[in-house]
């Protein structure tokens, strides 16, 4: 049975969709089965996974996305002039990681996926209950949210055990963890069923600025809101490197990106692991 974890925060500009790009890479490198979901109608999660000539074939074949999830059928195709009955599988893409073994699936996402937002009543459980019909199939689930709460929001935490926080360690780094905590709180206790816990914050795009007196004093911040919600905060920083955006125009992994400095894939190699150990997935990496 996969575990389902949501990427989210209530602020922007964290990194996020760069990270749950590398994780869902780094997962299918370590022979997880990945299912990478992408929630945000912006849709940069699928442009880095499949790159952006792949994604705009995707949009002209017009091809289902993940909007279809939410409104139950697909919609017309160059094959057909009407409306489908919906299949979870055929909106999923089929092995999108980027070598030849791989066993990363992709559901992308359109700006369409916006729509939902203008009539979202009886939709919140529509993708978890679509997904609980290939969780056997999976071993880890990402879902790429978008930074504001929503149905798509609702939605994720549906469909998720966990929620991983990325924070960018800077001025107003908090900002968002206020309202995720409420947010996360009404959810359980309105539905006292489901089990949806965070499994940690990681501090993300750090760089030398936040070795200064403003970036130490934005991660203590983090820290002590933290520590009041019995949060788990992440030992590594995944600190910025220019390597993390050639990665997504190259469409590899960080390990693997032209000229990446061994610090950085080191670093994010130790992040991979404590994240999977958080989440009970830790396997021996392939040789």
């Amino acid at each position: 049975m996969a575990v389902t974890v949501s990427l989210i925060n209530m602020k922007g500009g964290v990194g996020k969709t760069t990270l749950a790009t590398q994780l869902a890479h780094a997962a299918d490198r370590r022979n997880l089965r990945t299912l990478a979901v992408d929630l945000d109608p912006q849709s940069n999660l699928s442009q880095a996974i499949l790159s952006p000539e792949k994604y705009v074939k995707l949009l002209k074949d017009k091809k289902p996305t993940v909007s279809a999830v939410f409104e139950n059928y697909l919609p017309p195709s160059d094959g057909s002039d009407s409306p489908k009955p919906f299949n979870i599988k055929d909106v999923i893409i089929k092995k999108a990681g980027y070598w030849s073994k791989t066993n990363l699936d992709l559901i992308p996402s359109r700006l369409e996926l916006s729509h939902t937002l203008k009539n979202p009543t009886g939709k919140e459980r529509r993708l978890a209950k679509a997904l609980s019909k290939i969780q056997e199939q999976y071993d880890l689930i990402l879902l790429d949210c978008a930074p504001t709460e929503s149905i798509l929001t609702e939605a994720a935490y549906h469909a998720s055990r966990y929620a991983l926080v990325p924070v960018k360690p800077e001025f107003m780094a908090t900002i968002g963890l206020p309202l995720l905590a409420r947010s996360i709180n009404e959810f359980k206790y309105e539905n006292t069923d489901h089990a949806l816990d965070i499994c940690g914050i990681v501090f993300n795009h750090s760089s030398s600025y936040s070795e200064g007196p403003e970036g130490k004093t934005s991660v203590k911040e983090v820290q002590k809101e933290a520590k009041k919600n019995e949060w788990h905060v992440y030992e590594t920083h995944v600190r910025y490197s220019a390597s993390y955006p050639k990665a997504a125009r190259e469409g590899t992994p960080i390990g693997s990106t032209s000229y990446v400095r061994y610090e950085v894939t080191a670093e994010f190699s130790n992040f991979v692991e404590e994240f999977l150990d958080s989440v009970g997935l830790t396997k021996p990496k392939t040789p």
